[in-house]
């Protein structure tokens, strides 16, 4: 059955927005609606859209999930090798969206990207599941790979590497911090 695409319609009457309803501080109204998010149990809640572009202002957009908010900054982590960490290195500007529509809200935040300390990158890394460190080492993420195989043989030996020993944060993988310029 083909669905006629320009016929979808929902009315967002759910909630209003208005200068008497948000704080002053957009970080502070942000932190509101993200808590507001949680308790509504949406789904992912900290998921949000991060728009990168190359030197030449080709764009690319992904999710990633904030995973704190510090000094003012977005957190959020990854594989500095991968096409968002490259074109972040080129092009050290971002945009991010959280968009919740079970409360019919959005945000987008424009800002200047850099990478987090290295000791916050490892304080992070330390607290994720083994099953997470591990996918970090294996994945080479934004690169082609032959196959499913190829990965599950990185990761049986990453496994087999640190069967004993606890896992390092690959000097690839880390932090990066968005200081927003724009709500």
């Amino acid at each position: 059955m083909h669905t006629n695409l320009a016929n979808i319609r929902k009315d967002y009457k759910a909630a209003t927005l208005s200068k008497s309803d948000v704080t002053p501080n957009p970080i502070t109204q942000l932190e509101n609606w993200l808590q507001q998010a949680q308790q509504s149990n949406v789904l992912e809640h900290t998921a949000m859209t991060l728009a990168t572009a190359t030197i030449d202002g080709v764009p690319s957009a992904r999710t990633v999930l904030l995973k704190g908010i510090t000094n003012n900054q977005l957190v959020f982590y990854t594989n500095y090798n991968s096409q968002k960490g490259v074109e972040l290195t080129q092009n050290p500007r971002a945009c991010l969206q959280f968009f919740w529509p079970e409360l019919e809200r959005q945000i987008r935040i424009t800002g200047l990207v850099t990478k987090v300390e290295t000791a916050t990158s490892d304080h992070y890394f330390s607290s994720r599941p083994v099953t997470s460190q591990i996918g970090a080492l294996s994945s080479p993420q934004s690169s082609v790979i032959p196959n499913r195989a190829y990965l599950e043989n990185i990761e049986n030996n990453i496994k087999q590497q640190y069967k004993n020993s606890p896992i390092q944060r690959p000097a690839h993988w880390g932090g990066y911090q968005v200081q927003p310029v724009a709500f």
